[in-house]
């Protein structure tokens, strides 16, 4: 019977939770574990009207599982959407304190939940049906594992509904990038085990020979993103029913070991596995080969073995060694190098085919894309210099790096990625409009640059206040009054935020419609203006 061992399985969760409910030891696990209750009891009932005897599976004309790869591409929209709105939530909390609802609803609780829904949700998910979509096209082979796929899916979206519940209910261990509690980490190790699995259990079964070098990317990923979740998440929970943990490292060990966590979980898993994708796609939607085979190599294991050493970086002028600080500091300016070799790496693949700027927005989008990725990973290492450090630190420049790696790489490739998909999976002739497309690129452009701008320059007017002293050595301004002057700039970040908001809800209604089957009638682009004749 088809999906009979699935409802079973989810009914037994389902009565697990129940009981986590019963005999919880605090009130944050009692309610995340009713959540969790309702949520298993719910799949189970939706897959009990779908038992039914075993018949042909999921498996197109050419043999690959693409299902999961279509279920994929909609959350990564869907989740999108909500992260995009949840930043522009917590932008506007920040220029308009009365906005903040407590206690679920204030800035503490619904930052996390920002950066949590636009990294591990929106991107993981891309990264996810992307990495299965790719995988099974450069091995020739489908997924390994049959059902497993699923189960790497529904299993990573239960991950971020427990995530995201948690931290607005205040379950949180207060690691940056880390923030569920230590039943939630366990379960995202099981999906992530199981993610590996699929991944190289698919290459070992490939029937072309050679390893495409964006599965070396996604496998860099997988593995490297496995390692630093176990070690930076160990902990010693206070009992087995209660959400509360404490962790198993402390002070300046603490603290480095978060940061090797949380610079490398920007390194490989907002890096390396967008790069595995820009492999891909910026090639077919060109139609042209990598520009160099051999720079992608080196730009490979070139990045993996710096950007390991990167993360003390995040920690000058604290207790951590001076010579930890700077070993952090010339790892971080050495990654600059690879970083630009892929970025040229990409750039060149247009070669022979710019032309095709004019006419294919999507190309646009994985240029500027690029672009981005370039502007990033120099400005990422230029912060990392001590001298820039004592200046940029904890201010607002920070925000706008990480926002244009964020919004300008990840998600313009993200876009990118998605608009190839969607027709071909869904078997479509084209996308229901390349209009909406620049529409969507120009407002998502316009967006970064409003936004990493504006930052820029309330990060360096925070920085140039906090260390202005007068002649007597007394500190200037109070920091109420530093936070008094980035007002204006807070606002103009609420708009650009809006501006990008904009952007991916015309991509949603793009993609719904295209899904539909309609296309919209409309002048290709790049088509020359009509003559008009002189009066």
């Amino acid at each position: 019977m088809k999906y009979l061992t699935e409802t079973i399985l989810l009914a037994v969760a389902a009565f697990i939770a129940l009981l986590g409910a019963a005999f919880s030891k605090d009130s944050l696990f009692q309610a995340h574990a009713w959540i969790l209750f309702f949520v298993l009891a719910a799949s189970a009932i939706f897959l009990m009207r779908k038992v039914k005897p075993a018949a042909a599976d999921d498996t197109r004309s050419d043999g690959y599982m693409d299902e999961v790869v279509r279920y994929g591409t909609i959350a990564t929209m869907f989740w999108g959407i909500v992260g995009f709105l949840v930043g522009v939530i917590i932008a506007a909390q920040l220029a308009f304190p009365e906005l903040n609802i407590e206690p679920w609803f204030n800035f503490g609780r619904m930052r996390p939940l920002h950066t949590s829904a636009v990294i591990f949700a929106f991107g993981g998910n891309a990264l996810i049906c992307t990495s299965f979509y790719i995988v099974q096209r450069t091995s020739q082979a489908r997924l390994f594992g049959g059902n497993l796929g699923w189960f790497v899916f529904w299993g990573y979206q239960l991950f971020i509904v427990l995530a995201a519940t948690g931290y607005l209910l205040g379950v949180t261990q207060s690691r940056e990038y880390a923030e569920p509690e230590w039943y939630v980490d366990i379960w995202l190790t099981v999906v992530w085990v199981a993610y590996l699995i699929v991944f190289v259990g698919t290459i070992v079964r490939r029937k072309e020979p050679h390893i495409y070098v964006a599965n070396w990317f996604f496998l860099s990923f997988i593995v490297t993103v496995a390692m630093l979740h176990l070690v930076n998440n160990l902990s010693l929970p206070v009992s087995l029913l209660g959400a509360k943990s404490y962790s198993a490292f402390a002070g300046v060990q603490d603290a480095l070991t978060q940061w090797w966590y949380g610079h490398n979980a920007v390194g490989f898993f907002l890096t390396a596995g967008f790069l595995g994708m820009m492999y891909y796609f910026v090639p077919k939607q060109a139609n042209r080969p990598v520009y160099s085979y051999r720079l992608s190599i080196v730009h490979f294991w070139s990045l993996i073995f710096l950007y390991i050493w990167a993360g003390p970086h995040h920690l000058h002028y604290t207790a951590l060694p001076d010579w930890a600080q700077t070993l952090g500091m010339v790892f971080s300016v050495m990654l600059w190098m690879p970083s630009w070799g892929g970025m040229i790496n990409g750039l060149m693949t247009l070669s022979g085919a710019w032309d095709k700027l004019r006419t294919d927005p999507i190309i646009r989008m994985m240029v500027i894309s690029i672009a981005f990725y370039g502007m990033s990973t120099f400005e990422g290492p230029m912060m990392s210099i001590k001298a820039v450090n004592s200046l940029s630190h904890y201010t607002d420049w920070t925000i706008g790096h990480v926002h244009s790696g964020a919004l300008g790489w990840n998600g313009m490739i993200t876009f990118g990625a998605l608009y190839f998909l969607v027709p071909r999976l869904w078997n479509r002739e084209r996308l229901y409009s390349l209009r909406m497309v620049n529409w969507h690129l120009w407002l998502a452009t316009l967006g970064i640059v409003v936004y990493a701008s504006v930052m820029w320059v309330s990060g360096i007017t925070q920085g140039l206040m906090w260390r202005e002293y007068d002649d007597q050595g007394y500190l200037v301004y109070s920091f109420a009054e530093s936070v008094a002057a980035l007002y204006p700039y807070y606002v103009l970040r609420t708009f650009a935020g809006l501006l990008y908001l904009s952007g991916a809800l015309l991509m949603a209604y793009n993609i719904y419609k295209t899904i539909r089957g309609d296309v919209r009638e409309e002048a290709p682009m790049g088509a020359p203006a009509q003559a008009v004749p002189a009066e």
